[in-house]
Parts: C-alpha cells; structure tokens; sequence
C-alpha cells in the first residue's frame, strides 16, 4: 500500500509513489495508492478510546477507509515532501492516527507493544526537498522512519530527493525515478 502525504496532485511525491509501486509491479506484488489530500480526515486527539476497541472510534472520519488496507497491507510506502523541515501534516496526522494499532500494559510507566509486530511487516519511505542541502530536509525521513520501526515494521529503503520544488520536476530525473522503481522491486521481494 502507497501513502501519499503531499497536498499536491501531480506533483513530484506523486510521481515518486508511483515509480515505487510500479517497481514492485513486474515481482506481483499489487498495490494501491492512497493519497492523504483525498481523505477528510484529522489527526488523533487523544482519546484513548482505541485501546478498549483496537482500532480508533474516537473520530469518524476517511481514516475507517484507509485502514482496512493499512491493515491488511504487509507492505507500505509513505511519501512526503518537506514541509518546513518536516512531513506534511496531512501524513503527521495518518502517523499519528497509527497509534490505534499499539497495545498498552496497566503498570506505570506504561509498556506497549504493537499488534503489527511479528507479523513481518515491510516499509519504503521517500522524501522529497525543494533545497539542495541536505540538512534542510530536516526530519522528513526520520519522522516516518521511527513510528513505523515502533509499529513492527522493517525500512527495506529510503529514498530522499533533493533539490526538486517544480511540480513534477522529478520526471525529468530518470535516476531518481529508476532508484524509486529499484525501492519497489526491494519491497516485493521483501515480502515474498
């Protein structure tokens, strides 16, 4: 399953998402794309009320469309683009509603595991940034990179694009595009 995180249609997280899942494509592995900006839907407020029913029902919103997939989907791609050194806040928020698939103890401080874990789940992040420097793509990467490890999934990749802004500048990049594909095929053949 594909997370597309930018508010943009057509633009370069577009494209990227879907170079990455036509990669995976030629090993049979059938994926969907999700693009946030299609869903209404909100960041988590803090219920807690997933906890007695394991998936949210605190807020009724496009996220009770998005996470059958999520849940039966052992492979995910999120992409983003930089948005002041950060993910959007479209994929800050699907992140953020992810935390109805943990599993807390009653002691305190509390332990948690995840009811993803062990299930041999598979991940593939990209970023893209309008800058050049690295530094200015901030904590893209690592803001996705870290929920899903904590959710039991394994990064087979990242990809992090620099130096792009021009709505689908990216296609001009065939190296980009052949290593986002290359990202793809490493996800089908990690889930086999």
């Amino acid at each position: 399953m594909g997370i597309g995180g930018s508010p943009r249609h057509g633009g370069n997280s577009d494209h990227l998402l879907r170079s990455i899942l036509a990669g995976a494509a030629p090993l049979g592995l059938v994926a969907e794309a999700v693009y946030l900006r299609d869903f209404q839907f909100q960041g988590c407020i803090g219920c807690e009320q997933c906890r007695a029913a394991g998936i949210c029902t605190g807020l009724r919103d496009g996220m009770a469309l998005i996470y059958p997939a999520v849940i039966a989907a052992r492979g995910l791609v999120l992409v983003s683009p930089t948005h002041n050194y950060n993910v959007t806040s479209w994929m800050k928020a699907f992140i953020d509603r992810l935390y109805c698939f943990y599993q807390f103890d009653d002691d305190r401080p509390r332990g948690w595991s995840s009811r993803f874990a062990g299930q041999g789940r598979k991940a593939v992040l990209a970023a893209i940034c309008e800058q050049p420097d690295e530094r200015d793509m901030g904590f893209t990467l690592p803001a996705m990179r870290r929920p899903l490890q904590a959710l039991g999934y394994e990064i087979v990749g990242e990809l992090a694009v620099f130096g792009i802004f021009d709505r689908a500048g990216v296609k001009e990049r065939g190296n980009v595009l052949d290593r986002a594909a290359q990202l793809g095929a490493d996800l089908a053949e990690a889930t086999r």
